[in-house]
């Protein structure tokens, strides 16, 4: 499939990386991330997805796009403003950083309305309008148009404050995400100009739904407008626009606060009131509101954007609920792992007997609540120990905490407090497990505590034995369903023994001595990995195959991208599965010819993280290292995060994540997009073979969940590499 042109503006011959002191080895990250949005951006154009999978795709980006400025645009922002000369690994200052992002970001506005409007023609024709304020009467009938002002009056109209903007009324405070309309306005009983601004409120869903079989959604700034006469009565409508404003989001720790919890609960207040980074004007807003606004809100620190389509792109999700089935993917259950059924569902009893792993969005996170509501309510389960970085707002893990402290089991939880936009959500969770009875900790002040590791303490046969759960994703209900992660369980008591030391590490401080299976970040997991690809490069060297297999979300950090040009100098094959950010050029003769990256955008999103090591065989072989982790390659997972990395050893684990996870992405050609040495990318064309690697574990088993069921007749049979060809 080749690139639509209305999204195109990275051509294959261009390349944005160069010129810049280092860049000749280094893609700059911030242009990388701004790709991978364009890719999501772009499944959005995708005819192979249903249309209302293509409008969330388009949601996606916007609320990418929303994140980032918010949080690295404002980095950079905030360090310029500073004078804080800090360079990208490409060599670039903040300055120069910023122009090159805005201008990207300009082009990647420009084609989001691009994209919606053509989504929204194409809705048009399946009988989901979305109507505008100028199309509202000519689209309605006098009836619908007698319940929309009915609606109005009685559901929105009672929230609504519009404010006037003159010297006794001083411009409002706009919080972070605030929409508004503002009005020129003529008082007809003197002539008398007015300006009034009317913000909309958070909680008002952006969309009202016309009643009726065919689906007409009105945006509430598009019924503001309209009914403008109700909201000023007296007066006459001069011009009125619609305006966005996004605020520096991040929260930077200090080492001196003294009392986390009241830390972050004031910085999240202090959040909502941050510099605006990003003010949004709909096109062809009269001058005089622009400057205005430009003035009130934006100065000369904000980045100002003109968008003609609908501001907050992100928004667009909410018509993704609209009930067309037929319109979106085929509905998906996940299995239930068979080993665990064979078990009459007990979960410690199935562990005891043999290593498992459950591959998410295939397999149900309820396994995951299932163990840990049976350690909750066992009698002989007598302490739970878990990491939260990310639990969401369904309860059910907290619940399960929750019940086990109850019970009289000693649970403790570290609950992460610098997860970014879940610290509110992680500090009310706290309160509610601290009031419980859990034992709730913070970690350490300037490291996160990413590792994702739940560990149970079974008394069995007048012994204590030890279950641990390790994730390569949250302990998340909802983003288990559409993010593809993996859970590994096991009995192990040597990894029983390192999740202990990993857990007094996290709540003590207490150093981890003679760990023997786990790798831990920031202490040794930089230098471990290291030493795996050195060993590639060894064998390379001797004459042996030297190769390297790798996914996670991103790479960023220099050290390892050297460490991995020195192998691809060596002779070592390395192919990356990277989602998101890359800074390491691929196929560059002389410094990465032997290092291959792609990029997989879906129905779900990748985000497990896989690192295999052939061994001194060609990859892939039964001998091969095989490790899972809870990091990706950035210098935040290597030095100021706590993370985990844990080898697999039991044989059919290892044959499911290196046989069936890894190939499967590796000769994926339907999703699948190649990373070129100048930075671009390049959608892989299916062919006369294609291969989708989430329609494939959609409808087969995984090896590990099957219990009696994989026997040597009725193996689930290994991927081929001769796909890739």
């Amino acid at each position: 499939m080749t690139r639509p042109a209305h999204i195109a503006h990275l051509e294959d011959d261009d390349d944005p990386f160069a010129g810049a002191e280092g860049s000749e080895r280094y893609f700059n990250r911030e242009l990388s991330w701004m790709a991978f949005n364009r890719r999501v951006l772009e499944e959005a154009c995708n005819p192979a997805h249903p249309l209302l999978e293509r409008l969330r795709f388009l949601s996606i980006s916007g609320s990418n796009l929303d994140e980032f400025f918010m949080v690295r645009v404002a980095g950079l922002k905030g360090q310029q403003l500073a004078e804080v000369d800090r360079r990208s690994v490409d060599g670039l200052n903040n300055s120069q950083q910023l122009a090159i992002i805005v201008a990207e970001a300009d082009h990647l506005i420009e084609s989001q309305r691009n994209v919606w409007r053509e989504l929204r023609r194409l809705l048009a024709e399946t009988g989901i309008a979305v109507l505008s304020s100028r199309t509202i009467d000519e689209s309605l009938t006098v009836e619908e148009l007698a319940w929309l002002e009915t609606h109005f009056r009685e559901q929105i109209f009672p929230i609504l404050t519009p404010q006037a903007l003159d010297p006794a009324h001083p411009f409002p405070f706009m919080p972070n995400k605030g929409l508004a309309v503002m009005f020129d306005l003529v008082r007809l009983s003197d002539d008398q100009p007015i300006r009034e601004l009317v913000m909309l409120p958070a909680p008002m869903p952006r969309f009202v739904r016309v009643p009726g079989e065919t689906a007409r959604y009105i945006a509430v700034e598009s019924l503001v407008k309209r009914f403008a006469p109700l909201i000023f009565p007296g007066y006459r409508v001069l011009g009125a626009a619609e305006f966005r404003v996004l605020r520096d989001s991040d929260i930077e720790i200090e080492e001196e606060a003294e009392d986390l919890v009241r830390y972050f609960a004031n910085a999240i207040k202090r959040r909502r009131r941050g510099r605006v980074i990003r003010l949004e004007l709909e096109s062809g807003m009269p001058e005089v509101l622009g400057a205005v606004l430009r003035d009130e809100l934006g100065g000369s620190d904000a980045f100002v954007t003109e968008s003609g389509a609908f501001l907050g792109v992100g928004d667009l999700e909410s018509i993704v609920d609209e009930d067309r089935p037929d319109l979106k993917f085929p509905p998906y259950s996940p299995r239930f792992p068979e080993r665990i059924r064979e078990f009459d569902g007990d979960c410690f009893a199935a562990i005891r007997a043999k290593d498992i792993v459950v591959h998410h969005p295939y397999e149900t996170f309820e396994v995951v609540l299932a163990f840990l509501k049976q350690a909750a309510n066992d009698p002989d389960v007598v302490a739970i120990k878990q990491t939260l970085y990310r639990a969401g707002k369904q309860p059910a893990v907290i619940n399960a905490l929750i019940t086990a402290a109850e019970a009289g089991k000693s649970v403790t939880a570290v609950v992460e407090l610098k997860a970014r936009f879940d610290e509110e959500q992680n500090l009310l969770w706290a309160s509610a497990l601290e009031r419980a009875g859990v034992q709730v900790v913070y970690g350490f002040i300037d490291w996160k505590t990413h590792a994702k590791v739940s560990m149970v303490v079974r008394r069995e046969s007048g012994q204590y034995r030890t279950y641990c759960h390790f994730g390569t994703g949250n302990y998340h209900p909802i983003t288990a369903k559409i993010y593809t992660d993996l859970s590994f369980f096991t009995a192990d008591p040597a990894i029983g023994r390192d999740a202990a030391q990993m857990f007094n590490y996290v709540t003590g401080y207490v150093e981890p001595v003679n760990m023997t299976e786990v790798s831990l970040s920031p202490r040794d997991l930089r230098p471990r990995l290291m030493g795996l690809i050195d060993a590639e490069i060894a064998n390379a060297k001797a004459g042996k195959p030297g190769s390297i297999w790798a996914k996670m979300n991103s790479v960023v950090d220099p050290a390892v991208i050297e460490k991995l040009y020195e192998a691809s100098a060596a002779g070592v094959e390395i192919d990356l599965i990277i989602r998101g950010i890359c800074c390491l050029r691929p196929g560059v003769p002389g410094l990465s010819e032997h290092i291959r990256v792609k990029s997989v955008i879906g129905r779900f999103l990748e985000h497990s993280r896989i690192w295999c090591f052939g061994n001194g065989k060609a990859l892939p072989n039964d001998g091969a290292k095989i490790f899972i982790s809870s990091a990706d390659w950035m210098p935040r997972n290597f030095d100021r995060r706590v993370e985990y990395m844990l080898p697999i050893e039991n044989r059919t684990v290892h044959d499911q994540i290196l046989d069936q996870v890894m190939v499967a992405n590796l000769i994926d050609n339907e999703q699948s997009w190649e990373l070129q040495p100048n930075g671009s990318y390049v959608r892989v064309e299916p062919g006369d073979r294609p291969f989708n690697l989430h329609r494939y574990f959609m409808t087969n088993p995984s090896l590990s969940g099957r219990g009696a069921a994989l026997t040597a007749s009725d193996a689930v049979p290994k991927l081929s590499l001769r796909r890739r060809s």
